[in-house]
Protein backbone atom coordinates (compact mmCIF):
# COMPACT_ATOMS: atom_id res chain seq x y z
CA UNK A 1 0.00 0.00 0.00
CA UNK A 2 2.96 2.32 0.46
CA UNK A 3 4.16 1.83 -3.15
CA UNK A 4 3.79 4.88 -5.39
CA UNK A 5 2.77 2.56 -8.25
CA UNK A 6 -0.40 1.52 -6.38
CA UNK A 7 -3.36 3.78 -7.20
CA UNK A 8 -6.26 1.68 -5.90
CA UNK A 9 -6.57 -0.87 -3.10
CA UNK A 10 -9.38 -3.44 -3.46
CA UNK A 11 -10.49 -5.03 -0.18
CA UNK A 12 -12.22 -8.37 -0.86
CA UNK A 13 -11.51 -10.46 2.22
CA UNK A 14 -13.67 -11.64 5.12
CA UNK A 15 -15.57 -8.85 6.84
CA UNK A 16 -13.70 -8.84 10.18
CA UNK A 17 -10.54 -7.75 8.30
CA UNK A 18 -12.13 -4.91 6.31
CA UNK A 19 -11.50 -2.06 8.75
CA UNK A 20 -7.81 -2.77 9.31
CA UNK A 21 -7.08 -2.94 5.59
CA UNK A 22 -9.27 0.03 4.63
CA UNK A 23 -7.75 2.21 7.34
CA UNK A 24 -4.23 1.22 6.31
CA UNK A 25 -4.93 2.04 2.67
CA UNK A 26 -6.56 5.38 3.46
CA UNK A 27 -3.71 6.31 5.79
CA UNK A 28 -1.34 5.69 2.86
CA UNK A 29 -3.40 8.09 0.74
CA UNK A 30 -4.75 5.40 -1.57
CA UNK A 31 -8.17 5.16 -3.18
CA UNK A 32 -10.16 2.19 -1.87
CA UNK A 33 -12.85 -0.11 -3.23
CA UNK A 34 -14.22 -2.27 -0.40
CA UNK A 35 -16.75 -5.01 -0.96
CA UNK A 36 -20.06 -4.90 0.89
CA UNK A 37 -20.60 -5.00 3.82
CA UNK A 38 -18.16 -2.18 4.44
CA UNK A 39 -17.66 -2.84 8.15
CA UNK A 40 -18.49 -5.44 10.75
CA UNK A 41 -21.34 -3.39 12.14
CA UNK A 42 -22.37 0.25 11.89
CA UNK A 43 -19.62 1.61 14.17
CA UNK A 44 -16.84 0.22 11.98
CA UNK A 45 -18.48 1.56 8.81
CA UNK A 46 -18.88 5.03 10.32
CA UNK A 47 -15.25 4.99 11.48
CA UNK A 48 -14.01 4.22 7.96
CA UNK A 49 -16.33 6.80 6.41
CA UNK A 50 -14.97 9.51 8.74
CA UNK A 51 -11.39 8.63 7.85
CA UNK A 52 -12.22 8.61 4.12
CA UNK A 53 -13.76 12.08 4.31
CA UNK A 54 -10.65 13.35 6.07
CA UNK A 55 -8.32 11.91 3.42
CA UNK A 56 -10.36 13.24 0.48
CA UNK A 57 -9.54 10.34 -1.85
CA UNK A 58 -12.02 8.43 -4.05
CA UNK A 59 -13.68 5.56 -2.19
CA UNK A 60 -16.27 3.01 -3.32
CA UNK A 61 -18.34 0.34 -1.59
CA UNK A 62 -18.98 -2.64 -3.88
CA UNK A 63 -22.77 -2.93 -4.06
CA UNK A 64 -23.18 -4.52 -7.47
CA UNK A 65 -26.91 -5.24 -7.81
CA UNK A 66 -27.70 -1.69 -8.94
CA UNK A 67 -25.36 -2.23 -11.91
CA UNK A 68 -27.02 -5.46 -13.05
CA UNK A 69 -28.35 -4.90 -16.59
CA UNK A 70 -31.83 -6.16 -15.64
CA UNK A 71 -32.07 -3.81 -12.66
CA UNK A 72 -30.77 -0.87 -14.66
CA UNK A 73 -33.46 -1.60 -17.25
CA UNK A 74 -36.15 -1.87 -14.56
CA UNK A 75 -35.02 1.46 -13.10
CA UNK A 76 -35.61 3.20 -16.43
CA UNK A 77 -38.93 1.43 -16.99
CA UNK A 78 -40.22 2.67 -13.63
CA UNK A 79 -38.89 6.18 -14.27
CA UNK A 80 -40.56 6.22 -17.71
CA UNK A 81 -43.94 5.31 -16.20
CA UNK A 82 -44.26 1.67 -17.27
CA UNK A 83 -46.01 0.71 -14.01
CA UNK A 84 -47.58 4.12 -13.41
CA UNK A 85 -47.53 5.19 -9.79
CA UNK A 86 -45.80 2.55 -7.67
CA UNK A 87 -48.23 1.19 -5.07
CA UNK A 88 -46.21 -1.57 -3.46
CA UNK A 89 -43.25 -3.88 -3.91
CA UNK A 90 -42.46 -7.32 -2.49
CA UNK A 91 -39.17 -9.24 -2.35
CA UNK A 92 -38.84 -12.91 -1.37
CA UNK A 93 -35.41 -14.55 -1.45
CA UNK A 94 -33.28 -17.42 -0.19
CA UNK A 95 -29.73 -16.84 0.96
CA UNK A 96 -28.24 -20.17 -0.11
CA UNK A 97 -25.98 -20.43 2.94
CA UNK A 98 -27.33 -20.73 6.52
CA UNK A 99 -29.63 -23.59 5.56
CA UNK A 100 -29.67 -27.18 6.79
CA UNK A 101 -26.03 -27.90 5.87
CA UNK A 102 -22.75 -26.00 5.64
CA UNK A 103 -19.81 -26.55 3.31
CA UNK A 104 -16.17 -26.69 4.45
CA UNK A 105 -15.42 -23.10 3.42
CA UNK A 106 -18.55 -21.47 4.81
CA UNK A 107 -18.36 -21.98 8.56
CA UNK A 108 -17.59 -18.30 9.13
CA UNK A 109 -21.07 -17.27 7.91
CA UNK A 110 -22.69 -19.15 10.80
CA UNK A 111 -21.23 -16.82 13.46
CA UNK A 112 -23.13 -13.54 13.73
CA UNK A 113 -20.00 -11.88 15.17
CA UNK A 114 -18.24 -12.24 11.80
CA UNK A 115 -20.65 -9.85 10.08
CA UNK A 116 -21.28 -12.06 7.03
CA UNK A 117 -24.93 -12.68 7.70
CA UNK A 118 -28.21 -13.14 5.86
CA UNK A 119 -29.00 -9.53 6.76
CA UNK A 120 -25.73 -7.99 5.62
CA UNK A 121 -25.12 -9.96 2.41
CA UNK A 122 -28.13 -11.25 0.38
CA UNK A 123 -30.68 -8.97 2.03
CA UNK A 124 -28.31 -5.98 1.96
CA UNK A 125 -27.57 -6.39 -1.74
CA UNK A 126 -31.26 -6.91 -2.55
CA UNK A 127 -32.23 -3.82 -0.56
CA UNK A 128 -29.66 -1.69 -2.37
CA UNK A 129 -30.87 -3.00 -5.73
CA UNK A 130 -34.44 -2.12 -4.80
CA UNK A 131 -33.39 1.34 -3.63
CA UNK A 132 -31.65 1.95 -6.96
CA UNK A 133 -34.92 1.27 -8.81
CA UNK A 134 -37.54 2.70 -6.44
CA UNK A 135 -35.62 5.05 -4.14
CA UNK A 136 -34.17 4.76 -0.66
CA UNK A 137 -36.76 3.63 1.93
CA UNK A 138 -37.99 6.52 4.04
CA UNK A 139 -39.03 4.06 6.75
CA UNK A 140 -37.75 0.52 7.33
CA UNK A 141 -38.34 -1.96 10.14
CA UNK A 142 -36.34 -5.18 10.22
CA UNK A 143 -36.98 -8.27 12.33
CA UNK A 144 -34.38 -11.05 12.67
CA UNK A 145 -35.31 -14.59 13.73
CA UNK A 146 -33.17 -17.67 14.35
CA UNK A 147 -35.19 -20.75 13.45
CA UNK A 148 -32.11 -22.95 13.11
CA UNK A 149 -29.54 -22.80 15.88
CA UNK A 150 -27.30 -25.46 14.33
CA UNK A 151 -26.58 -26.93 10.90
CA UNK A 152 -24.88 -30.10 9.68
CA UNK A 153 -21.35 -30.06 8.30
CA UNK A 154 -21.66 -31.54 4.80
CA UNK A 155 -18.34 -33.41 5.07
CA UNK A 156 -18.33 -34.74 8.63
CA UNK A 157 -22.07 -35.04 9.21
CA UNK A 158 -21.61 -33.36 12.59
CA UNK A 159 -23.79 -30.52 13.90
CA UNK A 160 -22.25 -27.02 13.92
CA UNK A 161 -23.65 -24.14 16.04
CA UNK A 162 -25.18 -21.19 14.20
CA UNK A 163 -25.72 -17.83 15.91
CA UNK A 164 -26.55 -15.85 12.75
CA UNK A 165 -30.26 -15.36 12.08
CA UNK A 166 -31.70 -17.45 9.25
CA UNK A 167 -34.84 -15.33 8.74
CA UNK A 168 -35.00 -11.63 7.87
CA UNK A 169 -38.39 -9.94 7.61
CA UNK A 170 -38.66 -6.23 6.79
CA UNK A 171 -41.32 -3.70 5.92
CA UNK A 172 -41.21 -0.04 5.07
CA UNK A 173 -42.39 2.85 2.96
CA UNK A 174 -40.72 4.26 -0.14
CA UNK A 175 -40.68 7.81 -1.54
CA UNK A 176 -44.21 8.65 -2.63
CA UNK A 177 -45.76 6.34 -0.04
CA UNK A 178 -45.40 2.92 -1.71
CA UNK A 179 -45.27 -0.05 0.68
CA UNK A 180 -42.26 -2.41 0.63
CA UNK A 181 -42.00 -5.88 2.19
CA UNK A 182 -39.08 -8.33 2.30
CA UNK A 183 -38.54 -11.90 3.42
CA UNK A 184 -35.11 -13.48 3.10
CA UNK A 185 -34.55 -16.96 4.55
CA UNK A 186 -31.49 -19.15 4.92
CA UNK A 187 -30.78 -22.08 2.64
CA UNK A 188 -32.72 -22.68 -0.56
CA UNK A 189 -36.39 -23.28 -1.27
CA UNK A 190 -38.18 -25.82 -3.44
CA UNK A 191 -40.48 -22.95 -4.31
CA UNK A 192 -39.34 -19.35 -4.68
CA UNK A 193 -35.63 -18.52 -4.32
CA UNK A 194 -35.89 -14.94 -5.59
CA UNK A 195 -38.94 -13.03 -6.73
CA UNK A 196 -39.35 -9.27 -6.74
CA UNK A 197 -42.64 -7.71 -7.75
CA UNK A 198 -43.21 -4.01 -8.43
CA UNK A 199 -46.93 -3.25 -8.53
CA UNK A 200 -48.29 0.05 -9.91
CA UNK A 201 -51.44 1.75 -11.06
CA UNK A 202 -50.70 0.99 -14.73
CA UNK A 203 -48.69 -2.22 -14.68
CA UNK A 204 -46.39 -4.65 -12.93
CA UNK A 205 -42.75 -5.74 -13.19
CA UNK A 206 -41.45 -9.09 -11.93
CA UNK A 207 -37.79 -10.05 -11.53
CA UNK A 208 -36.85 -13.64 -10.69
CA UNK A 209 -33.60 -15.54 -10.12
CA UNK A 210 -32.47 -19.00 -8.96
CA UNK A 211 -31.08 -17.61 -5.68
CA UNK A 212 -31.68 -14.58 -3.49
CA UNK A 213 -28.45 -12.80 -4.42
CA UNK A 214 -29.54 -10.41 -7.21
CA UNK A 215 -25.98 -9.06 -7.48
CA UNK A 216 -24.74 -12.49 -8.61
CA UNK A 217 -27.76 -14.09 -10.26
CA UNK A 218 -29.01 -14.26 -13.85
CA UNK A 219 -32.16 -12.15 -13.45
CA UNK A 220 -35.26 -12.66 -15.57
CA UNK A 221 -37.36 -9.55 -16.19
CA UNK A 222 -41.10 -9.78 -16.94
CA UNK A 223 -43.78 -7.14 -17.23
CA UNK A 224 -47.41 -6.52 -17.94
CA UNK A 225 -49.68 -3.51 -18.26
CA UNK A 226 -52.95 -2.43 -19.77
CA UNK A 227 -55.22 -5.37 -20.62
CA UNK A 228 -52.59 -8.10 -19.98
CA UNK A 229 -53.44 -10.34 -17.04
CA UNK A 230 -50.06 -12.11 -16.64
CA UNK A 231 -46.49 -10.81 -16.98
CA UNK A 232 -44.63 -11.58 -20.19
CA UNK A 233 -40.85 -11.95 -20.67
CA UNK A 234 -39.03 -8.70 -21.46
CA UNK A 235 -35.72 -8.45 -23.29
CA UNK A 236 -33.05 -6.32 -21.63
CA UNK A 237 -31.44 -4.21 -24.40
CA UNK A 238 -27.76 -4.81 -25.11
CA UNK A 239 -27.08 -1.17 -24.27
CA UNK A 240 -27.35 -2.07 -20.59
CA UNK A 241 -24.45 -4.54 -20.81
CA UNK A 242 -21.19 -2.81 -19.86
CA UNK A 243 -18.70 -5.60 -20.48
CA UNK A 244 -16.97 -6.44 -23.79
CA UNK A 245 -19.00 -8.76 -26.00
CA UNK A 246 -16.39 -11.52 -25.75
CA UNK A 247 -16.89 -11.59 -21.96
CA UNK A 248 -20.69 -11.59 -22.17
CA UNK A 249 -21.54 -14.67 -20.05
CA UNK A 250 -24.85 -13.87 -18.31
CA UNK A 251 -24.93 -17.22 -16.48
CA UNK A 252 -21.65 -16.53 -14.64
CA UNK A 253 -21.60 -14.45 -11.41
CA UNK A 254 -18.62 -12.26 -12.50
CA UNK A 255 -20.72 -11.00 -15.42
CA UNK A 256 -23.03 -9.15 -13.04
CA UNK A 257 -20.18 -7.82 -10.90
CA UNK A 258 -18.27 -6.54 -13.93
CA UNK A 259 -21.34 -4.86 -15.39
CA UNK A 260 -20.51 -1.82 -13.26
CA UNK A 261 -20.23 1.35 -15.30
CA UNK A 262 -16.66 2.61 -14.96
Amino acid sequence: MACDEVDLVVVAVKVPHHRELVRTALSAGKSVLCEWPLGNGLAEAEDMARLARGRAVPTVVGLQARSHPALACARHLVADGYVGEVLSTTVVGSGGARGATVGPGDHHVLDAANGTTLLTVPFGHALDGLASVLGEPEELRIHLVSRRTSVVDAESGQPVPMTAADQVVASGRLPGGAVATFHHRGGTSRGTNFRWEINGTEGDLVLTAPIGHPQLSPLTLEGGRGTSTVPAPMTVPESYVRVPRGLHCPEEPPFRVHSLRQ
